[in-house]
């Protein structure tokens, strides 16, 4: 996510922005510590937590979400300038939530142990796997979701029976504050506890001797929190970002493909991690691809700086950013279509409402294809031969999502096993994160280690191994001295 800086990225001074410190949230080093410490020792006497214990911490998280959805929305709202609400409900209310029911209705099937085989040799004895929870927790969320992207790991470390630290971005202070107070109201601090600060104090955070790390961020971010864990050789899950290509089948109809892709493009304006980065089109479709996005886009927008449904990109260090980013493709030869005529490349507005913004005739050295977009910028690519788009993604960093439109089910084959992607979307674009049966993680440069459903479960948990043997036992037989017939016939049967 290179869009979505963390607090371990300084790239503005938001201090004047930020509410005064609460008594709920955890703003200094030393109050850090006292609180790590905290919750190692309460964990230390909560080793296990029962299933009944559990089930309670996740119907409490739930009614939180539930009971102060107003809230939520206005203070995400007041962090990013405007922010729609219906992003807010989709992307951050109504996916947590759902995860969280999910995980209520199969919880007990996850915390039963687990049976394996026990081979001949070893017999009798009953082998098996129990999931234990790992102990603290330490998350990293960004701006982009605050709810989603902390609740969403929240979720599964509770599940999992540990408990868990939550370093906020410093760029929704607002967000922080009313979790902070609201997760103090039903979570004592030794279990659950909301950490703010600045970078320095992400810094000290990613420190910490966790029982595992979670971060959501960009790459570069991600190799500074890595780095900072392994000194404490803290296990870690990465969820980063990259460039998520479409891929267009020359059979599609582009105006469906268009349907698919463009909420997943504009939802959040764009700042989202698994949002398309570009679209591999074939060349004889592109201007085709230009006039259907115009289209879609103008019903959906009719208007941006007086449209609600619009949400404002989250700052001005973003804001300029973005700009750049189509100021050096337009340098370089790019044409820059905004998709609506009438806000000007550029334009001043006090919320900072940006348009989708096509890019055509691109070039690879443009900073748009090279960096993580997290806008609403989208560069399109003309192919000729599909293997020509198969090898431009394949010698790009593995994306965290690929998108493939086509009904064609030998070409979704082709996709889905030429090229490498943290996960696949066929015909949509995006949605295959709120789907809780199916694992999240990028691969390569976009992460490492998968969460949600079960596997946010067993990556908060560890899978300890037990073999358990009763009275009888065969284990002497092997005892020395060797070289017995017992020892030839094991030899005999089992090295083979």
């Amino acid at each position: 996510m290179n869009g979505v800086a963390t607090a371990l990225e300084v790239t503005e001074d938001f201090s004047t922005q930020l509410p005064h410190s609460s008594s709920n949230d955890i703003s200094s080093s030393a109050a850090l510590a006292q609180c790590f410490s905290g919750q190692k020792s309460y964990f230390l006497q909560n080793t296990y937590p029962s299933y009944q214990q559990r089930i309670a911490d996740l119907h409490k998280l739930k009614c939180l979400l539930i009971d102060n959805q107003q809230a939520f929305i206005e203070a995400i709202s007041k962090d990013f300038g405007h922010r729609s609400a219906d992003d807010s409900k989709l992307g951050d209310i109504l996916s947590t939530v759902m995860g969280i029911n999910y995980t209520i209705k199969r919880l007990k099937r996850w915390m039963k142990k687990e049976k394996k085989h026990v081979g001949l040799l070893f017999q009798p004895a009953k082998a098996f796997v129990i999931y234990q929870p790992k102990g603290v927790i330490g998350i990293i969320a960004p701006w982009n979701y605050p709810v989603f992207l902390s609740f969403g790991p929240l979720t599964a470390a509770l599940a999992a029976g540990n408990t868990a630290m939550i370093k906020m971005s410093e760029f929704t202070p607002n967000t922080t504050a009313l979790l902070a107070e609201l997760i103090s109201n039903s979570f004592a601090k030794e279990q659950v506890a909301i950490v703010s600060g600045d970078a320095k104090m992400a810094a000290t955070f990613s420190k910490l001797a966790f029982d595992h790390l979670f971060f959501t961020g960009s790459t570069a971010v991600g190799k500074l929190v890595m780095k900072a864990a392994a000194e404490n050789l803290v296990p870690v899950t990465l969820e980063l970002g990259g460039k998520s290509p479409v891929i267009i089948d020359n059979s599609m109809d582009i105006n469906t493909a268009v349907s698919r892709l463009i909420l997943g493009k504009t939802l959040n304006s764009g700042q989202t991690c698994v949002a398309p980065d570009y679209i591999l089109c074939p060349k004889a479709k592109v201007e085709a691809l230009i006039q259907a996005f115009k289209t879609r886009y103008q019903a959906m927008y009719p208007s941006i700086n007086n449209n609600q449904d619009c949400t404002s990109i989250i700052n001005d260090g973003q804001k300029l950013r973005l700009d750049n980013l189509l100021q050096d493709a337009r340098d370089k030869g790019a044409n820059i279509i905004p998709l609506i005529a009438k806000v000007e490349l550029g334009e001043h507005n006090e919320l900072r409402k940006m348009p989708l913004t096509l890019v055509t005739n691109t070039k690879d050295e443009m900073l748009v294809m090279q960096e993580e977009i997290f806008g609403p910028i989208l560069p399109i690519v003309a192919y000729d031969d599909i293997n020509d788009a198969i090898d431009y993604v394949n010698n790009q960093p593995r994306p965290l999502a690929l998108y493939i439109c086509s009904f064609n089910k030998a070409f979704q084959q082709q996709i889905l096993l030429k090229t490498h992607a943290g996960g696949v979307c066929i015909n949509d674009a995006a949605f295959h994160v709120a789907n809780d049966d199916l694992p999240f993680g990028g691969i390569g440069a976009s992460g490492m280690g998968q969460y949600h459903g079960i596997e946010g479960f067993k990556t908060f948990s560890h899978a300890k191994s037990v073999l358990s043997r009763g009275r009888i036992n065969f284990t002497t037989l092997l005892f020395p001295p060797f070289g017995t017939k017992i020892h030839q016939l094991v030899y005999k049967l089992f090295i083979r």
